[in-house]
């Protein structure tokens, strides 16, 4: 199964969809790409994650990639991870 792995830094936030052996990126997102630059003054908070996982949803869609595993790289399932993992079931991965 694919994973959609997260990383964050206190700056920004960045999403991809890695294959089952781990080798190839599917999809990526991050806070620092220039559309999401402009629409956001801070790529760090809750509402850039909330971006970023609408994105990589839309993205993975595209690529047609519907189901995940989600892997936080070890960070807590609250704040940040949390408002990007709601935003991208709700724009339709599953995980």
């Amino acid at each position: 199964m694919v994973r959609l792995s997260v990383h964050r830094t206190n700056s920004h936030i960045y999403a991809q969809i890695i294959d089952e052996t781990g080798s190839k990126v599917l999809a990526s997102a991050s806070s620092l790409e220039a559309e999401v630059r402009a629409e956001l003054a801070n790529g760090g908070n809750v509402a850039a994650a909330a971006v970023i996982g609408k994105r990589i949803a839309e993205k993975a869609k595209a690529a047609g990639i519907v189901n995940v595993a989600f892997d936080r790289s070890g960070f807590k399932y609250h704040g940040r991870m949390k408002a990007l993992a709601d935003a991208a079931r709700e724009h339709g991965l599953v995980f």
